[in-house]
């Protein structure tokens, strides 16, 4: 076999070429999701043959033990992918590593010197640390000169990557926005959510924006409401400290379920590019209607797993929501008047995350009379985002024999089964366009406030209570307040 990265026609859309500085190399998403996804990227020669990967972390390591330690990682968390020793050996010739303290400028000295060894004027830094690190890290760049672009013919880049969760709560949010403004420029930040990266949430603006059957129907006139779940059947599995200070709302509905539901609701862009599509899915982010203090109660519940006290780190009479259901509504011409319910959790039945459109049900039912008690179900599309990704419609058809008895019944596309190939996962896509230059799939500074100000009014109503925690056992779908939540509208939530 000879070199892998030597074949210029193999694949399309390669980038420039580049150093990507990931800071906390050391940490879970460097080894179990962004070096495996830059490994397969390499695979498929979408990056140049003179990239290189620089790591950094406090602890003391050689380039070959950096290299060790994440060929057992790549090994152990490639996705759907064969690993190849052989193509690995190129590949690990282009990682490096740099151990330093994030708060002391020297790092900053060494790193500049690197870079410089290395002949990258291109730069990506990803910013895979605790939160808290954030702002020093930038204004480390920035004091050492490592944020400005370079002017010149080639014209040099320098972008940040910043991994949730963006901000605490609202005013966090503008703090941090500020922080990081004073080195780089809105057009060098990606703050980064992996579910837009997700195909099913790409394929959304595809189904809705691409064939002429659904959008006329996208709207208050026949969506009756929205059921938007991210359900995990797992624990904290081992990250109770950092999982006791964030909670449900904070972790998955503030930030990945409230940018997903702005791709399922925005209005159709003028055109496909980033700052259309973008200012779209910001518009309705400012358009869900602010609850009012006195409101929260009835459109927010919170939960917590009989257990989650007893895990490592928690404290043992912890408020935190492992689970949270919401009611948001939209202040808009398309969708006013149609609830969307947004709820995740752990230690539920089973890890699904989906997107349930359900329809209006016919205006007069002219077969009910041949049918069980049971009333007919509506139609309902499902489009699921994991763990199988796909789009599935529900309608009636007639049951075979005399007679005019209906039941559901369902079409089904399952990506896996259509295309016949392999999906990129969220960071492979991502990270190609992050390098690439392109926002789309990346959340800009108002979109981030956006989203915290939708839930501002519900952590601060639940930051002043005191829970009667727990209240919902694993294996369950959540608290019983849930239930009611929906029932007082006549819906229910799909368990199945």
């Amino acid at each position: 076999m000879g070199n892998p990265f030597a074949d210029p026609l193999r694949f399309e859309q390669r980038v420039a070429e580049c150093a990507i500085v990931i800071f906390g190399a050391h940490g879970d998403l460097t080894k179990r999701k962004l070096l495996p996804a830059l490994y397969r990227l390499a695979y498929e020669r979408r990056l140049p043959p003179s990239f290189s990967i620089v790591g950094n972390s406090r602890t003391p390591l050689s380039d070959d033990e950096f290299r060790s330690h994440m060929h057992d990682s790549v090994k152990e968390f490639l996705e759907d992918s064969p690993f190849d020793e052989e193509l690995w050996s190129s590949f690990a010739r282009n990682l490096h590593y740099l151990a330093g303290d994030l708060n002391t400028p020297k790092l900053y000295a060494d790193l500049k010197d690197k870079l410089k060894s290395l002949g990258q004027s291109n730069v990506l830094y990803y910013l895979s640390t605790q939160p808290s690190f954030y702002e020093s890290i930038v204004d480390r760049l920035g004091e050492a000169g490592l944020a400005k672009e370079l002017p010149g013919a080639d014209c040099a880049w320098r972008r940040i990557v910043i991994e949730k969760p963006f901000g605490h709560d609202l005013e966090s949010a503008r703090k941090l926005n500020a922080g990081i403004h004073r080195s780089f420029t809105e057009q060098q930040i990606y703050r980064i959510d992996h579910y837009l990266g997700k195909e099913t949430v790409q394929n959304v603006l595809a189904f809705r924006f691409g064939n002429g059957i659904f959008e006329p129907l996208w709207n208050r006139r026949y969506v009756n409401h929205v059921q938007i779940t991210a359900a995990e059947s797992i624990g904290v599995e081992g990250r109770g400290a950092f999982y006791q200070e964030a909670g449900a709302l904070r972790d998955m509905i503030q930030s990945h379920l409230l940018q997903v539901t702005s791709t399922i609701a925005m209005e159709p862009p003028a055109e496909f590019t980033p700052d259309a599509l973008r200012d779209e899915r910001a518009k309705l982010l400012r358009s869900i209607k602010t609850m009012r203090p006195e409101d929260v109660a009835r459109y927010a519940v919170a939960g917590q797993y009989r257990g989650f006290r007893q895990e490592k780190d928690v404290k043992p009479d912890a408020q935190t929501d492992t689970y949270a259901a919401v009611t948001f509504y939209v202040d808009n011409w398309r969708w006013a008047g149609v609830p969307f319910y947004i709820r995740s959790g752990k230690k539920l039945p089973k890890r699904v995350t989906d997107i349930a459109i359900q329809f209006n049900a016919a205006p007069l039912s002219v077969f009910s009379a041949n049918q069980d008690p049971a009333p007919l179900q509506p139609n309902l599309l499902l489009l699921r985002i994991q763990p199988e990704e796909g789009i599935s419609l529900r309608f009636l058809s007639k049951q075979p024999g005399s007679g005019m008895r209906l039941r559901p019944v369902s079409m089904d596309f399952n990506y896996g089964s259509s295309f016949g190939e392999r999906s990129p996962t969220a960071y492979e896509t991502l990270l190609v366009d992050v390098l690439r230059g392109d926002p789309t799939l990346y959340t800009r500074q108002d979109m981030v406030e956006a989203s915290w100000r939708a839930v501002q009014p519900i952590l601060d109503d639940w930051g002043s209570r005191k829970f009667d925690f727990p209240n919902y056992e694993p294996g369950t779908w959540g608290p019983a307040e849930a239930d009611a939540m929906l029932a007082r509208n006549g819906h229910q939530w799909r368990n199945s």
